[in-house]
Formats: structure tokens, C-alpha cells, sequence
């Protein structure tokens, strides 16, 4: 493999981590005033059903994981770190049974560490983008594949 081929999968496993690992940061009103609505956070993230998956991606013309969580709620007003495992790290912890609309999920889909998010939609399902094969779309958390890996709830408020 070449120099260009080598330097592409360095920033593919780059970009392709940046939903699972990173440091603790808290949750920053970009927009003083702002109130975090979790059905305001719910209704724009089902407006971009079918978005690609793009590895490192926080735009609509692509999302990861933790970059469709970290864009839904800057465009709320509040700034969210970048990865699932520092965003698993803010707000406040959600009992399974009190999970609502605009909740944060997380998973842990490598290993024991937090790697995966989503938006709870308050009626057992989440919105995410799931991997490079799919695109940003609702699951069930009590699904067998997403409840064997569930690792918490938290709310930003």
C-alpha cells in the first residue's frame, strides 16, 4: 500500500472513532436563555430520517453517531462534546422507566466502553445513526441486538 493509501485509513479510523472515545465536558448554553425542549430536540432529529452515515460527520450531508446528537442540540442552543463517551459524561442520569422524547441513549456496542448514542423518541424507541451500511433512522431499544448493549440514559436540561 502507498503513502496516500496508509495516510487514508489512519484518518478513516480517525474519523470512525470519534463516536466512541474523547474527554468529559459539560453542556454550554450557546444561546443564553435557551431551554432545552427533549419533543423540539425529537422532531428535528426525525426531519433528518435518512440522512447517510458519513464516519466523523456532524452535518446533514452526514452524521455519526455523537456528531447527529452534538448538531441536534447546538442547533437547540446548547453545545455537547463530540464524542458518545463524553457526552455519556454530562446532563443527568435517567432512570430506564422515566426515559422521554429527546433523552439521550447509550450503548456500548465495542467492548465496555460507551461507543454508541442515540434520541430517545419516549415510546421505547431512538433515532441514531447507526453505521457506515445504514442511515440515520429509529430502532427499538428493546430490540435483542440495542437492549443487550443499553448502558444508560441521561437528560440535558
Amino acid at each position: 500500500m502507498g503513502l496516500a493509501g496508509r495516510v487514508l485509513v489512519v484518518l478513516l479510523a480517525v474519523a470512525a472513532s470519534a463516536c466512541a472515545s474523547g474527554g468529559g465536558r459539560r453542556p454550554v448554553m450557546t444561546h443564553p436563555g435557551s431551554v432545552v425542549s427533549g419533543p423540539a430536540i425529537l422532531a428535528d432529529a426525525r426531519a433528518y430520517t435518512g440522512t447517510a452515515y458519513r464516519p466523523g460527520g456532524a452535518s446533514p450531508s452526514g452524521f455519526d453517531c455523537s456528531g447527529f446528537v452534538q448538531f441536534l442540540y447546538r442547533e437547540a442552543g446548547v453545545a455537547l462534546p463530540r464524542t458518545a463517551e463524553a457526552q455519556y459524561e454530562i446532563g443527568r442520569k435517567v432512570r430506564d422507566r422515566e426515559i422521554a422524547a429527546g433523552d439521550l441513549v447509550f450503548f456500548r456496542t465495542d467492548g465496555r466502553r460507551i461507543s454508541h448514542v442515540g434520541i430517545a423518541t419516549g415510546d421505547g424507541g431512538f433515532i441514531h445513526a447507526p453505521n457506515t451500511r445504514s442511515r440515520v433512522r429509529i430502532d427499538r431499544l428493546d430490540a435483542a441486538y440495542w437492549s443487550d448493549r443499553y448502558a444508560g440514559a441521561r437528560r440535558v436540561e
